[in-house]
C-alpha cells in the first residue's frame, strides 16, 4: 500500500529510499545515512523527517516539524508572488486620417502606459477605401514610435494583419 501524502512531500515512513542526505533542524549537514537512522534522529527530536529534494542523488531529507515547514513554504511562495510584476499589454488604436493633435494625445497616453511598465500595442485600423492606401499609411506608426523614442523602443516592427497594421512598444531600459 502506497503511503498517503498530504502534499507533494513525503514524510517519515513514506520515505522508501535506502540512503538519504540529512539536514538538521538548524540547517546543518548531518551527512548521508540510512532512512532508519534519520527517522530515529527525527523521533528523538520529536519532529518529522521530510523529503525535500527527491530527485537529488541521494535524496535530501530535513529534520523539521512538518506543519511548521509547510507553513513557512507557503509564506515564502506568497512573498514571491507579491514581488512579481505583471506586465499588461495596453492597446492604442489609430486611423489613417488621424490629425497631429490627436496623434499627440494618443502618444501621451502611450507614454503614461509605458512609464507604468506596461507594453503598448499600437493598432492602425483600415476601413473601406482606406485599405487601398495601406502602404502609404505606415509613416503614421513610424511617427508615433519616433515621438516616443525617448522612453520607448519598438519591440515588434509594424506588420499588416488583415484590416489593421500593428506595432508593439516596450519601455526603454
Amino acid at each position: 500500500m502506497e503511503g498517503k501524502t498530504i502534499s507533494d512531500l513525503l514524510i517519515n515512513e513514506q520515505i522508501r529510499d535506502k540512503e538519504v542526505r540529512v539536514i538538521g533542524e538548524e540547517g546543518e549537514q548531518l551527512g548521508i545515512m540510512s532512512v532508519k537512522e534519520a527517522l530515529a534522529l527525527a523521533e528523538g527530536a520529536g519532529v518529522d523527517l521530510i523529503k525535500i529534494a527527491p530527485t537529488a542523488k541521494p535524496p535530501v531529507c530535513k529534520i523539521a516539524d512538518y506543519g511548521k515547514f509547510k507553513y513557512e513554504q507557503t509564506r515564502r511562495e506568497k512573498e514571491a508572488k507579491k514581488k512579481q510584476k505583471v506586465i499588461d499589454v495596453k492597446e492604442i488604436r489609430l486611423s489613417p486620417n488621424i490629425d497631429t493633435n490627436d496623434l499627440n494625445t494618443k502618444s501621451n497616453a502611450a507614454r503614461k502606459f509605458l512609464t507604468k511598465g506596461d507594453k503598448v500595442k499600437v493598432t492602425l485600423r483600415f476601413r473601406g477605401r482606406e485599405m487601398a492606401h495601406m502602404n502609404s499609411s505606415k509613416h503614421i506608426l513610424d511617427d508615433f514610435a519616433e515621438s516616443l523614442a525617448d522612453c520607448a523602443v519598438v519591440e515588434k516592427a509594424p506588420k499588416v494583419e488583415g484590416r489593421s497594421m500593428t506595432m508593439f512598444l516596450a519601455e526603454k531600459r
